[in-house]
């Protein structure tokens, strides 16, 4: 693991630094009113850079509105302190306003133990991170382990079982919001819609790196996955005001459709929204596809 940002912008190196020392009070913030031992003396042992700007292959486009993030492995040294309550505010005070932080950050947070047993199963997205990463914050004594090589049959063993689950959990949300946009219950379809999405990114990632994490926002997924593959941006358009306000709608369906008795979509929006999910699911079905064929061959190699 590399240890130097050398290779980014002094700009982005303060951005980092801040980043991190802002990440790092805010969770001991979070724990200081705790009266548990195992939360009132939690501890961040390793902040690691990981994706795009670990790379150098970042992107920063205005004109198509894509900025990369900066990618952030919080390592903790208890499974409890990984709950997103202790987290909110770390996110919050990290989002891109201001000066001091103008890039998107992104921070994904499990304890040393879970790392280091998906490292032991060699496991490809935890594998990379120890090998492309940058290690920002370290707590002397706490060792990560040397990745394990996974077998191409195991992997694929599991990866066409993410296919099988994710694929047919998201056809049943999307047939599920055209039940509903026939009853005229426009926020349930919306978030049947949500659904179908955020599981078929579920299945992407989960077939290409065998990891998704436990996020439910859209936007982080979409993202997450158009840094994989830049063929799943067609599925959303952003050039138009219209195009843009039904992804929102969408984002927010999660919730707010639900919940909230001011959450209104017209029905012009869902019939938009029911063909991009279309778009979505064929542009998925391709890479995983492709995904798993790689696979069959190492796999066939391996014997």
């Amino acid at each position: 693991m590399k240890k130097t940002l050398d290779h980014l912008p002094l700009r982005k190196q303060a951005e980092l630094r801040q980043v991190v020392e802002t990440v790092r009070e805010a969770f001991e913030e979070a724990i200081s009113t705790r009266r548990a031992e195992r939360l009132k003396n939690g501890k961040i042992l390793k902040i690691i850079l990981y994706g795009s700007y670990a790379r150098g292959d970042w992107v920063h486009d205005p004109v198509g509105r894509y900025f990369s993030d900066f990618d952030l492995l919080v390592i903790v040294d208890h499974e409890d302190l990984t709950d997103g309550e202790f987290w909110h505010e770390a996110e919050n005070r990290t989002m891109p306003v201001g000066p001091d932080i103008r890039t998107p950050v992104s921070l994904i947070i499990h304890s040393l133990d879970d790392v280091n047993e998906q490292l032991d199963r060699g496991r490809y997205f935890f594998a990379d991170i120890v090998r492309e990463g940058v290690l920002l914050y370290d707590t002397p004594g706490a060792k990560l382990h040397k990745p394990a090589n996974l077998k191409a049959r195991v992997a694929l063993e599991e990866a066409e079982r993410h296919y099988e689950k994710w694929m047919t959990s998201s056809a049943e949300f999307q047939a599920g919001a055209g039940f509903y946009i026939g009853r005229d219950s426009p926020n349930l379809a919306a978030f049947s819609l949500h659904q179908a999405s955020e599981h078929l990114y579920h299945c992407l990632l989960l077939v290409m790196t065998l990891y998704s994490g436990k996020a439910h926002n859209l936007a982080f997924l979409r993202k997450k996955a158009e840094g994989i593959d830049a063929r799943l941006a067609e599925a959303w358009p952003r050039e138009t005001k219209f195009e843009r306000r039904c992804f929102e709608l969408l984002r927010e369906a999660y919730v707010k459709a639900r919940y909230s008795e001011h959450y209104k979509i017209a029905d012009e929006e869902l019939a938009w929204l029911s063909a991009r999910v279309d778009v979505l699911r064929k542009s998925t079905e391709v890479v995983c596809q492709e995904r798993l064929a790689a696979l069959r061959l190492g796999a066939a190699s391996d014997v």
